[in-house]
């Protein structure tokens, strides 16, 4: 090329390692960008996640209960016969005060919750027996289930069988010199005929949750008793029960709501509400008005009583648990 030529001069391999290193730049710099999106998503994803995966829950809970339950509530409110649908206020609430039906249910709601800790008691020790491995353990874990497989109408009328005023219990009483009882049949004393025989065929579900709840427990804990010489008694009440007070919050009040709505099986086959309705609870009580007197406003009045007690006797049953809890 002549001496001051202004031609420029082409550098092709340059350009090329320019241009490259321009696309791969810019692919760098997408990359980064993407990153940076899919970062910002995830954030947001993991956020929603857990209302997505609680929401088909939750929608059951609102359309099949809450929902139901609301109906309910406004239905108590309307009468009955020839004021179906109409407007009445709280007149089914006063006729629930001034009936002595529905009074007696609620006096044996009282009784339930003083005998509560007798039904969460039974299968606790039962639970510990096994846990412990006392003698006879082995006899307790092979039969605790077995009533819990029944039919409360099946364990009624096993039961009415056994507790009948001629029946094998009363014969043996006969034997040993202490008379026959009506079990059944006074009024004083078949309610507490029939939260036996609940208990009884009940506690081998509490039992299971205790058990769930001893694999929890530290076993150093225990050790250090044995070690201090500590007895049975003492080893129950100060390690055993300090360490499994959420699981016993949890069986007081599963217990107590499963006397309140579980019971009516056997009250139908044992005694019907009687004697005198003396065995009435609420839902018996919610039970013949709706399907006997066919007073279905006067129940959802006696439904909507019932769900106020069991959320009164639960909340107080959990802040009593809670508060001697701190204590220990």
């Amino acid at each position: 090329m002549p001496i001051g030529s202004s031609s420029p001069q082409v550098r092709p391999a340059r350009s090329g390692r320019v241009g490259a290193a321009t696309m791969k730049r810019r692919g760098h710099l997408g990359g980064v960008h993407a990153s940076a999106r899919s970062t910002s998503r995830g954030p947001r994803a993991e956020r929603l996640a857990p209302y997505v995966l609680v929401a088909p829950a939750v929608l059951i809970i609102v359309v099949l209960r809450l929902w139901p339950l609301v109906l309910g509530v406004n239905f108590s409110f309307t009468g009955d016969g020839e004021f179906n649908g109409t407007p009445v206020g709280a007149s089914n609430y006063l006729e629930l005060l001034g009936d002595p039906l529905f009074r007696t249910s609620l006096s044996n709601v009282g009784l339930l919750v003083l005998l509560l800790p007798v039904a969460v008691a039974i299968p606790g020790l039962l639970a510990t027996f096994i846990y412990l491995r006392v003698p006879g353990h082995r006899v307790y874990r092979s039969v605790y289930f077995f009533p819990a497989v029944l039919s409360p109408v099946i364990v009624g009328a096993i039961f009415n069988l056994m507790l009948g005023f001629d029946g094998p219990v009363n014969a043996i009483l006969g034997a040993i010199g202490a008379g026959p009882i009506d079990w059944l049949g006074d009024p004083g004393i078949a309610m507490f005929t029939v939260v036996g025989v609940h208990i009884w065929a009940t506690f081998g579900m509490a039992l299971v949750v205790f058990l769930a709840g001893f694999s929890t427990l530290d076993a150093s804990l225990l050790d250090a008793a044995r070690v201090d010489g500590a007895s049975l008694g003492r080893t129950i009440w100060h390690v055993i029960i300090p360490s499994l007070t959420r699981t016993i919050q949890f069986v007081f009040v599963t217990t107590m709501i499963g006397m309140l709505t579980s019971m009516f099986g056997l009250l139908f086959v044992m005694t019907g509400g009687g004697p005198e309705g003396s065995t009435y609870l609420p839902e018996f009580y919610i039970w013949h008005q709706q399907g006997q007197m066919n007073r279905p406003a006067l129940a959802s009045a006696a439904s909507t009583v019932l769900f106020v007690v069991m959320l009164v006797v639960g909340l107080l049953q959990i802040g009593v648990l809670r508060r001697a809890g701190r204590q220990d």
